[in-house]
């Protein structure tokens, strides 16, 4: 911890020796974390403006206006906005010529005395690259993992110190603001789920790509994307029923669209989902994604737009095991969980060796799964090469969880599809995949309307771009 708060210790006294830069902090909820550090290192008079805690929620609508929700994003928005009004009405005159001016706010809510809150929290940076230039504004949503409040806050402070120092000293290259974001910290104690860069030197940037970024420099597991673009999970998951769909959706097929269709309707018709709305996404494990370089970006940014063409949420995440996945479902909500799986990756699920990383094996996979009510919808496969139907049914399990496969059926935790259309059943994706990448004709029936356009677009598997 010595070297990780002399590297925080650094930044911020980098920061306060710059004598061109001056701003404000604004932070709710933990205390002044982050303005703390630039009065710990000496030579806060060279950065420091003016600090602010509105502890008081009555306090804080006083000065922000009243909100149902204290710690959210539109806070933090009005919060900067606020502020940076303010800072430019009380010094853009006397100094504003050579200063380039900056706002750090946050609003958080770090573990209670209790225990039993959720601790996360809002922070950003509005800052000008140089003196009386137009801003640009970094917003990022945090969640803090320490098991006590004031280790929470302590890693607040260091992530926040962090996002002044990358914004000051790294300003055009968003990469290197994302990877310095845990500088200090061990990615156990905080995470970031979202990352927004905006205004004048972010107008090139896709944000989409930023909070990919997280999951790849492992600042989070997985990053949320609705069809209009990045989302904090919170925003949509919450007290939300779930259904999710994992695969490569390269390209997205008929198939797919026919599995989501049944499991969407046979989930809406479960007892404990009646009158709910619920919301459904299409999984995107990191291990579907090529490595590294601008054919990753590119390809992923191919996938999002296909499934946001088609109305769909998308989630992109480094977890393997099904259970991880569930359990990250269940942070947000108590509401049930489904899971659709096709043929091969019910046989993935139900091969031993798959699970040799766990110490319980396969009975851990399974157990910490299912313990919770998730049910997985089973959607069919005609082999090609005989002609059998593979279904929920007629799955061939090691003879030794037969009985274990048997009980989740009975049960209702394994449910086979209905209602799915036989075409569809009998479509593979690699033949799907061929026929697009020598352009044969007809390839675009195989696809959900629109999403042959997308594809072209994008120059994916060898097409022309449009």
């Amino acid at each position: 911890m010595e070297n990780d708060a002399t590297s925080t210790h650094q930044k911020a006294l980098a920061i306060n020796l710059d004598s061109g830069t001056y701003g404000a902090f604004a932070e709710i909820g933990a205390g002044q974390e982050v303005a703390r550090w630039f009065f710990r290192v000496g030579g806060a008079s060279g950065t420091v403006a003016k600090t602010m805690s509105a502890y008081d929620m009555q306090v804080s609508d006083a000065i922000y206006g009243q909100g149902e929700r204290y710690v959210c994003e539109q806070r933090l928005r009005t919060m900067l906005e606020h502020e940076w009004t303010l800072l430019l009405e009380r010094l853009d005159s006397s100094r504003g010529e050579q200063t380039r001016f900056f706002v750090l706010a946050n609003t958080v809510a770090v573990r209670n005395f209790a225990g039993s809150n959720e601790a996360h929290g809002w922070m950003g940076i509005r800052f000008q690259a140089g003196p009386r230039e137009p801003t640009s504004t970094v917003i990022a949503h945090v969640r803090m993992w320490d098991r006590e409040a004031v280790l929470q806050q302590e890693a607040l402070g260091i992530v926040g110190v962090n996002l002044i120092h990358a914004a000051i000293q790294r300003i055009a290259d968003p990469d290197e603001i994302v990877a310095s974001l845990a500088d200090g910290l061990s990615t156990n104690r905080i995470e970031v789920d979202m990352i927004q860069f905006e205004g004048d030197l972010y107008r090139e940037v896709d944000n989409r790509l930023m909070s990919f970024r997280l999951v790849q420099a492992e600042l989070t597991n997985a990053v949320l994307f609705s069809p209009s673009g990045v989302v904090q999970p919170s925003e949509i998951l919450r007290k939300k029923p779930v259904l999710t769909m994992r695969g490569r959706f390269h390209p997205f097929t008929l198939t797919h669209a026919d599995m989501l269709q049944s499991a969407r309707a046979q989930f809406a018709q479960e007892p404990a989902n009646a009158g709910k709305d619920f919301i459904t996404l299409a999984e995107i494990p990191l291990s579907a994604l090529p490595e590294g370089g601008p054919n990753n970006d590119a390809d992923l940014l191919a996938r999002l737009d296909v499934l946001a063409s088609l109305g769909q949420n998308a989630l992109v995440t480094n977890y393997a095991d099904y259970f991880r996945l569930s359990s990250y479902f269940q942070r947000y909500t108590r509401e049930m969980v489904g899971l659709a799986l096709g043929m091969t990756e019910l046989n993935a699920l139900f091969t031993e060796s798959n699970h040799e990383h766990l110490d319980g094996g396969i009975l851990e996979a399974l157990g910490r799964l299912f313990k919770s009510g998730v049910r997985l919808y089973l959607y069919p496969r005609r082999d090609a090469v005989t002609g059998v139907l593979l279904t929920a049914r007629n799955f061939q399990v090691a003879p030794g969880l037969r009985g274990l496969y048997d009980y989740l059926q009975e049960n209702r935790l394994l449910i086979g599809l209905v209602g799915w259309e036989e075409s569809a059943a009998s479509l593979a994706t690699q033949i799907v995949e061929e026929k697009i990448r020598a352009d044969e004709d007809g390839w675009e029936t195989l696809l959900p309307a629109g999403t042959a356009e997308v594809l072209r677009r994008h120059g994916c598997f060898g097409l022309g771009g449009g």
